[in-house]
């Protein structure tokens, strides 16, 4: 029997979990526990802010499917994390939070006045999943795996372990036994009732115009190939949230990809049986109702999600189904081979042809954009040049307002679970971490980040994290030297004929919404990242080509139109997002 800490007992428990890196920023208050994760080979990649810690916590676990851990000390660096855990618990990625608090006798409750104490535990339990704080060493190895167990149950988010330092770091002669994950928690995935998968299969065969539409339950579950399976059976058109595209590849003609707004409207309001996996149907679905959605009296709808707190939250489902995305769609594949003679097939196909002239007719018209060569540039090149010159299995991250909307209406999602943004949350900045949570989760592929310029604003210095970690993250700025979204909301509200007529107001009749100069080049250079700056469109092949052949961090400048920018396509329907529909 030997002395261990209560932090080398959580960093066992973590190695016996896999877990091979965890984000976060050193700190003596847990010594006892980064230490031991170091001892024991796990990698502790630092970030210079604690919130973008979770934020690539949050990434790693969506695109390598594993757990992402994050650290933060007491006081002040919890109070930084929070930001990163209300995102990463909203967009559904799968977190296991750990910090350090002050030692019991003063915390839990405060006795007043005490230094660096906050409620952290009641506060992050009003974010997170669950979160709990140990009261002795002996209940570390007990709520460690409380907080695993609820990790890997349900729906992915935050779960959260407070600590108090004297147990993070103080020694005891102990014996800890590690106990493996399949003593403390299922490890097979939830399966469906064998009569729900033969009802699925029977509605859906014997549908004149079925749909599919998946949420980020497929992402985690990994459930790619089962759905395309399923897809091509059907021959039903595939719909997805923001956040799940590329799910099926936009290049098959069965993928009806998010940009296409209408399209989508259209596909759901003739579709006769939907089967929806894995989402929520939240706001930028519209919350699955009429007039975006067909009239649950003329739809029947299949739901499926690994959360029964999901079913039928916002539309009614007629069949609810409790599982793991991937196992029902693998069942339901299966069923329905046994169906294949019973399904008519042509009129399905005739579906899908008249529905692939509108993407090529909506594609060609967005496209006209990539014939403005004036400079500063149309920001509509951006994501097109980057789709030649990057690899096709790069993970493009997207942040800020408008630049977020010019790429993904300019980038195809040909490759399954490689779109990382915050497209149930927005958040500003998000996306410099997790860029580089990316290129830890995918070592070797270079990371393409577009990013507006107010976004990158928020987390500069983790540029600095990405060149020490050796980070091949390209990012590009598109630099407006304005807040473009809330601008453009400005100009509409305070004049809005001028503003239809002439595009644009002058700065003194808008409030506070423009920037200054900076020049994010320069700024990488001083980090120790390659810069470039580039304005002109017929250059930008080139310069990000440099970026690329540097072999590391690059940040890449660019000036883009300012009116262009800002009126990105399809605000109208960001706007009519925000009503709420009928139905």
């Amino acid at each position: 029997m030997g002395q261990v800490t209560g932090g080398e007992v959580l960093a066992r428990m973590l190695q016996a979990e896999g877990v091979e890196k965890v984000f976060g920023i050193i700190d003596g208050t847990y010594f006892g526990f980064y230490s031991a994760l170091h001892r024991l080979g796990i990698e502790i990649v630092t970030p210079r802010h604690e919130s973008s810690a979770a934020h690539m916590a949050g990434t790693y676990a969506r695109l390598a499917g594993r757990l992402g851990v994050c650290m933060a000390s007491n006081g002040p660096g919890v109070a930084n994390l929070l930001p990163g855990l209300v995102v990463e618990q909203a967009e559904g990625n799968r977190v296991l939070a750990i910090t350090s608090a002050r030692r019991p006798g003063i915390m839990y409750p405060d006795r007043g006045g005490s230094y660096q104490c906050f409620d952290q535990a009641g506060v992050i339990g009003h974010i997170a999943k669950w979160s709990a704080a140990v009261s002795s060493f002996e209940r570390v190895p007990e709520l460690m795996r409380k907080a695993l167990r609820k990790s890997w149950n349900g729906r992915p988010g935050v779960v959260h372990l407070d600590v108090p330092e004297t147990i993070m770091n103080g020694k005891v002669k102990a014996d800890v036994p590690i106990w493996s994950p399949a003593q403390y928690r299922t490890l097979e995935p939830l399966t469906p009732a064998p009569a729900q998968v033969e009802t699925a299969a029977d509605w859906l065969a014997a549908a004149a115009a079925p749909m599919i539409h998946v949420g980020s339950g497929v992402v985690h579950a990994q459930a790619f190939a089962a759905l395309a399976r399923v897809a091509e059976l059907l021959q039903a058109p595939v719909t997805t949230s923001w956040a799940a595209r590329g799910a099926l590849p936009e290049s098959s003609p069965l993928a009806i990809p998010m940009p296409h707004v209408k399209l989508n409207h259209q596909v759901r309001n003739e579709a006769d049986v939907a089967l929806i996996v894995g989402s929520r149907l939240g706001e930028t679905d519209w919350w699955g109702k009429p007039p975006y959605w067909r009239s649950p009296a003329q739809q029947k709808t299949i739901q499926v999600d690994i959360d029964a707190d999901i079913l039928g939250l916002n539309k009614p489902a007629d069949l609810a189904v409790q599982a793991d995305a991937r196992r029902f769609l693998e069942l339901l594949a299966h069923a329905l081979e046994a169906r294949l003679e019973t399904i008519t097939r042509s009129p399905r196909q005739l579906r899908i042809q008249a529905y692939g002239k509108t993407l090529r007719d909506d594609r060609a018209g967005w496209d006209k954009a990539l014939c403005d060569l004036r400079i500063p540039m149309h920001p509509a090149h951006i994501a097109a040049t980057c789709a030649k010159v990057f690899p096709r299995e790069s993970v493009r991250v997207v942040d800020g307002g408008n630049a977020t909307i010019w790429a993904m209406f300019h980038h195809p999602a040909l490759v399954a679970n490689a779109i990382v943004s915050t497209f149930k949350f927005g958040m500003l900045g998000a996306g410099m971490a997790q860029a580089i949570g990316a290129a830890v989760a995918r070592p070797g592929l270079p990371v393409v980040c577009i990013t507006g310029d107010g976004a990158f604003g928020f987390h500069p210095q983790e540029v600095e994290t990405a060149v020490r970690v050796g980070a091949q993250v390209i990012y590009i700025v598109l630099a407006d030297k304005q807040w473009g979204m809330v601008k453009m909301n400005q100009q509409f509200m305070l004049r809005p004929f001028k503003t239809l007529l002439f595009k644009q107001l002058a700065p003194e009749e808008t409030i506070k919404a423009d920037l200054g100069e900076i020049a994010f080049d320069e700024l990488a250079r001083s980090m120790g990242a390659h810069g470039e700056r580039v304005a002109d469109p017929t250059q930008l092949e080139a310069a990000l080509q440099r970026a690329l052949d540097s072999g590391r961090c690059a940040v890449v400048h660019v000036d883009v139109d300012p009116v262009q920018h800002m009126w990105a396509p399809g605000l109208i329907h960001f706007k009519k997002m925000h009503e709420e529909p009928g139905g």
